[in-house]
């Protein structure tokens, strides 16, 4: 580009948004004035008119000091030389005809202007107007307001500027560049002076009677407030202290407005009878010095316009406005916030640096309690995978994925034990795309994160904006990358059974080194296309956001009748699992001796299992056995846990899984007729909520892609199960062969020896030689840690210190929800009120039938948990969302149930007779007058619930 001018009237292409051309603090007011922002209109002189002005004078200015500028006097002489002889510079007659011309349109002849200076990064930032120099730039490209380094108040502005004023004042404001200010901070900053470049804006002067700087977070400590600086006349008077200012603090969460005013006797402004020329100080009339420059729904507007900035930049901004008679609003400047430390709830316990924060909430459902090194390392490498392979499909650079690695190696960390999020890796991995700004509230909700561990916005609007159209693309392919998915899956559990034999016909033969292999390319595969399946959560986070938005702002009703509306609809591989285990059950229970023998638990249920498969009970009831283990072997309690067995090494605990359904008398047309029901009440209540019927097929269609995707997401964590069951059945059987081979005692041992351990002891990638002692050490640290209290679900520790240092030192973060007397609050998700007394459980191996007729009250549930929640009437939960496994089984059972709702284990006392509100996401204690007279000794363990006329029944 080599125009000596750029304005708003005639653009030539983006340079008034090219940083590089007109400096960040131009560029900015382009990209608000773009969006929608009320800038005043603006011309700018680009710093390649600085540049000709310049080379003109070099002639007859001193030779540039030599070197990097080590010689800081000899750098000073050059710059006051060069400041001189621009000052007194004379713009080239066909720019200053230009500049006139503009001025003319601009502010017509007699209007004023302010004409401002800015510094120009060396090299030219095509990252947009955020301060960061491009990868490779120069050091001394840093530019005034940038992100990097704000050089406040280091060139200069001239206001009220007239037409003969113009000229003199773009010189002035050139001349600026070697102010000796700006010089002695580049020096310290160690940039090269003698490099400096500015660019001029030529603005037209509003003439405010009001003016403020406003900052999106409070710039002494960094907190999350507004705080505004106001005061009579123009923004210098605030800026340079010279006006008697007031401030206003904000607070977003509430809204509530706090003032620290004062007695106001100076304002900045033009001298009285003046038509241009400098600012003065001015005394402010008696009968505005005492009230508040601002009201307070001034300071909320003021507030709301900062973050809007802030939107749109996607950083804590600094904004200068002012405000004219008439009461508008007009924006004049905005810039990056530099702020102070943060304050100390982003520090550590000490108040002495960053903290890490940590979160469970709902990963625990896959990994619930103490686990063994061999379930942590192969769940961080899923992590590292799948999340590797989401990012390159949702487009973020190959490179910078590569970039990331040590992000990605983190994701999970082992802390006495337990599986957590490292939570600051999150927010720095996810924050590569910029679409996850639209979903970073429900993501945040899903994952457990409250205040200060939530993240930071990091992408301005504009670029969420663009990003748009890839996710929209994406969730159009879908479908089909879905499809694709679960056919190359069902070809790989072919391939496995081939390896391993079929769940129940006994092993395949094979050597270790085959077993090997098949991990390995298995887990290979599953990188490159496991991204998949966190595409869905993504997707669904977005949809079912804009289907809460659409179904609030028409209906006024929350987020629990749009998910009642996901019910129904093709059965996802989870829920087929639990019909097909609920087949077997009924095939069973028609029968009076193969009922009788498989409610007996004093029957040995090996032997039991191979008269069912045998022939014994029948044909029909042997061929529904072995064809459940055959295609869900896999599914059980704590099913990702390696340490834990699932049906594929010991088949007979199916029977534990059938039994509550024999004895209740389930039936598939039972439960399909719940689902169906529990569907036709919610459309029922959409139809009374919404009569609209345009607006109600809206809603309907986005229920109608809300339950695809969670069936996606079901059939996704299926699919989960099983790859981490294959990789258990290879590692059981590594167990066993180290075990023969005399390296091992018991095969179980392996659970306390990561992945890698076990499989170098046969590849020579081992790096220990007494693997006995090894997991002899790990068994007996994990056995003290299974003893201790768990931790909370989310907390942070210091930043930079070896992990049992930083535990000792851990601050737990208060989570959301919670008590209100007798009544717990969490999130309501499956609808329906019903009474009962409350079953605590805590272990997940606790006998079904005692859930029988309850309300189940747990941390946390995962897929294996299906046959408990079966027994029960209600569910009330610790941890979950409205998309969590809890809650979607709940609603598919046609179970009320509430997730999210803190301390629920140990404020619901296991026996107590409570009420469950599955709508409104509460959970009541009942009184000694609200509970049912004393029960008869028959009635004592499994009491049924109770509804009343005027409360919904359980759908």
């Amino acid at each position: 580009m080599t125009t000596d001018l750029v304005a708003t009237a005639a653009l030539a292409g983006d340079v008034l948004a090219d940083a590089g051309q007109v400096g960040n603090k131009f560029a900015r007011q382009e990209l608000l004035r773009r969006a929608g922002f009320r800038v005043p209109e603006f011309f700018c002189l680009p710093a390649t008119a600085f540049d000709r002005a310049l080379d003109a004078l070099r002639p007859a200015l001193p030779a540039p000091p030599p070197g990097d500028g080590d010689d800081r006097e000899a750098v000073e002489r050059w710059c006051a030389a060069a400041r001189v002889a621009l000052a007194a510079a004379e713009p080239p007659a066909a720019l200053a005809e230009r500049v006139r011309k503009e001025f003319a349109a601009l502010a017509g002849v007699e209007g004023l202007v302010a004409v401002r200076a800015c510094v120009v990064p060396v090299a030219t930032d095509t990252g947009g107007p955020d301060g960061a120099d491009p990868e490779g730039a120069d050091p001394d490209g840093v530019g005034e307001d940038s992100a990097v380094d704000p050089f406040a108040g280091m060139s200069d502005s001239f206001l009220y500027v007239d037409e003969d004023g113009l000229l003199p004042a773009v010189v002035g404001c050139w001349a600026s560049a070697f102010n000796p200010q700006a010089v002695r901070y580049r020096i310290l900053r160690g940039l090269d002076p003698t490099r400096a470049r500015v660019a001029v804006g030529v603005q037209r002067m509003v003439l405010g009677t009001r003016s403020f700087v406003a900052f999106t977070r409070d710039p002494r400590d960094g907190s999350r407030r507004h705080l505004v600086a106001a005061a009579h006349g123009i923004g210098e008077g605030v800026v340079q202290e010279k006006a008697d200012v007031d401030h206003f603090f904000h607070d977003p969460a509430t809204g509530r407005v706090s003032a620290r005013t004062v007695h106001k006797r100076w304002s900045v402004g033009l001298p009285a009878g003046a038509v241009s020329g400098a600012p003065v100080v001015l005394a402010v009339p008696p009968e505005l010095a005492d009230p508040p420059v601002l009201d307070d729904e001034r300071v909320r507007e003021v507030a709301a316009l900062a973050s809007r900035v802030e939107e749109l930049f996607g950083a804590p901004q600094d904004i200068e406005g002012t405000i004219t008679p008439d009461g508008t609003v007009h924006l004049v400047q905005a810039r990056p916030l530099v702020t102070g430390p943060v304050r100390d709830d982003r520090a550590d316990a000490a108040g002495t640096g960053p903290t890490v924060y940590w979160g469970n909430h709902n990963i625990t459902e896959s990994f619930p309690g103490t686990s063994g090194a061999l379930t942590y390392s192969l769940s961080r490498e899923f992590y590292r995978r799948s999340f590797a392979d989401l990012y390159r499909r949702m487009g973020v650079p190959a490179s910078r994925v590569r970039d990331n690695a040590d992000h990605l190696e983190r994701m999970v960390g082992f802390l006495e034990g337990q599986v957590y999020y490292r939570l600051d890796d999150w927010h720095e991995l996810h924050g590569q795309m910029p679409v996850f700004e639209i979903v970073r509230r429900g993501w945040e909700q899903s994952m457990g994160i409250t205040g200060p561990a939530r993240g930071e916005r990091r992408w301005p609007a504009l670029a969420v904006v663009g990003g748009l159209p890839r996710l929209l693309w994406r969730a159009v392919r879908h479908p089909r990358q879905v499809k694709r998915f679960l056919r190359w899956w069902d070809r790989q559990l072919a391939e496995a059974e081939q390896v391993l034999g079929s769940p129940g016909s006994g092993p395949a033969p094979g050597n270790p080194q085959e077993l090997i292999a098949f991990h390995r390319r298995l887990w290979e595969r599953a990188g490159e296309r496991w991204g998949v399946t966190l595409v869905n959560a993504f997707i669904a986070l977005f949809v079912l956001g804009v289907a809460s938005l659409l179904l609030r702002r028409w209906t006024g009703q929350g987020p629990q009748l749009l998910v009642a509306l996901l019910g129904g609809g093709r059965e996802n591989r989870s829920l087929e699992a639990v019909r097909a285990a609920m087949a077997l059950a009924e095939l069973v229970a028609a029968q009076p001796e193969s009922r009788e023998a498989v409610l007996d638990d004093t029957r040995d249920p090996r032997q039991l299992w191979e008269e069912l498969t045998g022939g014994r009970h029948g044909a029909g009831v042997a061929e529904a056995a072995r064809g459940y283990l055959a295609h869900y072997a896999d599914r059980a309690l704590h099913d990702l846990k390696l340490e834990e067995p699932t049906p594929r090494q010991r088949p007979w605990t199916v029977l534990a899984l059938i039994r509550p359904m024999v004895r209740q008398g389930a039936t598939v047309a039972a439960s399909r007729a719940d689902e169906q029901a529990a569907t036709a009440r919610a459309r029922a209540r959409l139809r009374e909520a919404c009569p609209n019927p345009v607006r109600r097929a809206v809603l309907l269609g986005f229920a109608a892609v809300g339950r695809d995707l969670a069936r996606i997401r079901e059939d996704t964590r299926f699919c989960r199960t099983q790859l981490f069951g294959l990789s258990r059945e290879v590692m059981w059987r590594l167990g066993g062969e180290l075990v023969t081979a005399g390296v091992l005692d018991d095969p179980l041992e392996i659970t306390d020896l990561t992945v890698e351990e076990v499989i170098g002891a046969f590849d020579g990638t081992g790096t220990v030689g007494d693997l006995r002692a090894l997991a002899a050490l790990r068994r007996a640290e994990r056995e003290r840690w299974t003893a201790r209290p768990q931790r909370p679900a989310l907390f942070g520790t210091p930043a930079g210190l070896p992990l049992a240092r930083a535990l000792e030192r851990a601050v737990p973060v208060a989570a959301g929800g919670g008590a209100d007397g007798q009544v717990l609050r969490g999130i309501g998700s499956s609808a329906g009120v019903v009474r009962g007394r409350a079953k605590v459980i805590l272990d997940p191996g606790t006998d079904p039938d005692l859930a029988d007729g309850r309300i189940l009250v747990a941390r946390e549930t995962d897929p294996g948990w299906l046959f408990l929640m079966m027994s029960a009437t209600g569910m009330v939960v610790e941890r979950g969302t409205l998309l969590s496994h809890t809650a979607i089984t709940g609603r598919l059972l046609g179970v009320p149930t509430v997730v999210a709702v803190p301390a629920a284990t140990t404020a619901i006392p296991d026996g107590a007779w409570i009420e469950l509100d599955g709508t409104a996401g509460t959970v009541r204690l009942l009184s000694p007058g609200e509970q049912p007279p004393a029960e008869q000794p028959a009635a004592a363990t499994a009491a049924e619930p109770t509804t009343t006329p005027e409360k919904t029944e359980r759908p």
